[in-house]
């Protein structure tokens, strides 16, 4: 039941974003006197709607996303000649650009409330991992068929031999190693004292483990089950290390958040650039292979990430990553490419350095851009978009990520 209130409450915080990310469309184009015809979650039949003023509000069957109608957002569309003043492709550059980049701001300020939200109640992690050799020190238990582990209790083998956490295993027996799985790897067959190379604070140690033998049951790499039958293997007590986070109250989460929301910034534009890169790992992961964490997700894998993480409990993880979808929301929306926002917004700058090129020229300013000779291009972006957006889906059906 955690895991299916977690998968609905996130599908609905991506609609929640994206409704809001219409919203700000909306607003913005209310304040500055243009028309909104109409605003509506969802796409597909329609389920119900009322009017306030002169706009229609309503609800569609699909809860896919939203739409805000603003009159005249393009010299295609058709309006009433009552409200010709008030279209769209008629007002200020300044006006048009408030509109168009109203919905990529709500995005980000949405992000930001998150941030605060869980700055103040579970603390900010650290965006940056430790290497993949970096320990944490623990107790050994056995294992259950089911892949957990049994609890333990005290000190490890290794913590008892002087390892600590934030030490790097750097060789194994002389073996050298970089992953916390290639430790294991090269201690699991291995009997008697080990000898282990660890780097600590920029010194290099030996340090010898008695390992213990204990039960387990290896995950089969393509099924991702645990085996019938358990092996023994050698364990030291070690796992992959992890930043803990910093804690804030309310006045101190701000300066924090704002930080934080920086990197996070830094990290979208940067997996936003890596986006094209990313076809290969996808279709990889759909033929069998191994999925790579860092592809994209699609709503459904979102939806099932945010899942996982309030069956675990782990509700920090599940607002971190409703907020990352909000700052990629946002961010995906600049590009400038029709028919998102960022397109649009393209198409106000070239006009305005036009007729101001004109205008230096003596000519009158020009008229609005012609929409229809941009369709080809357009056809373009949407079918090469959904094309990767379905690769990411069907990613996400037959080889999903997996956080545990």
């Amino acid at each position: 039941m955690g895991f299916v209130f977690g998968f609905v409450l996130f599908a609905l915080g991506i609609t929640a974003s994206v409704a809001l990310h219409e919203c700000g469309h909306m607003w913005a184009a209310q304040a500055t006197g243009m028309k909104v015809r109409r605003y509506f979650i969802g796409f597909g039949p329609k389920v119900f709607s009322f009017r306030r003023g002169e706009t229609e509000y309503g609800l569609k069957a699909l809860p896919l996303g939203g739409f805000c109608d603003i009159a005249g957002m393009t010299a295609l569309d058709e309006i009433d000649p009552a409200d010709l003043d008030r279209a769209m492709y008629r007002q200020k550059t300044w006006k048009r650009l408030v509109v168009m980049v109203g919905g990529i701001v709500m995005n980000f300020v949405l992000g930001f409330i998150l941030i605060v939200i869980l700055a103040v109640g579970w603390g900010l992690p650290r965006l940056d991992s430790p290497p993949d050799n970096q320990i944490a020190v623990a107790c050994v238990g056995a294992d259950n068929a089911d892949g957990t582990h049994q609890k333990c209790s005290g000190e490890g083998p290794a913590q008892l031999a002087g390892m600590r956490r934030g030490d790097k295993i750097v060789a194994v027996g002389g073996v050298a190693v970089q992953t916390i799985q290639q430790i294991a790897s090269e201690t699991k067959d291995r009997t008697g004292p080990i000898d282990y190379t660890v780097e600590r604070d920029g010194k290099t140690l030996h340090i010898t483990v008695d390992p213990v033998r204990v039960n387990t049951y290896p995950v089969d790499s393509k099924t991702n089950k645990p085996a019938a039958t358990p092996v023994t293997a050698s364990k030291i007590g070690v796992s992959q290390d992890y930043y803990d986070t910093s804690h804030y109250n309310v006045l101190t989460a701000i300066p924090a958040s704002i930080g934080f929301t920086g990197e996070m910034f830094g990290k979208t534009f940067e997996s936003l650039a890596q986006m094209p890169t990313k076809v290969v790992n996808l279709w990889h992961a759909v033929t069998g292979g191994t999925r790579d964490p860092n592809t994209p997700v699609s709503v459904y894998g979102a939806s099932k990430i945010g899942g996982e993480t309030v069956e675990h409990g782990l509700w920090n993880v599940f607002i971190l990553v409703l907020a990352s979808l909000n700052f990629f929301l946002g961010a995906f929306n600049i590009l400038p490419l029709l028919p998102l926002d960022g397109g649009h917004i393209a198409v106000v700058l070239y006009e305005k350095i036009r007729n101001v090129l004109r205008g230096r020229r003596g000519l009158a300013a020009g008229g609005p851009v012609d929409y229809m000779k941009l369709l080809p291009a357009t056809y373009v972006v949407v079918v090469i978009g959904g094309a990767y957006m379905i690769l990411v889906l069907v990613a996400d059906i037959v080889n999903p990520i997996k956080l545990f």
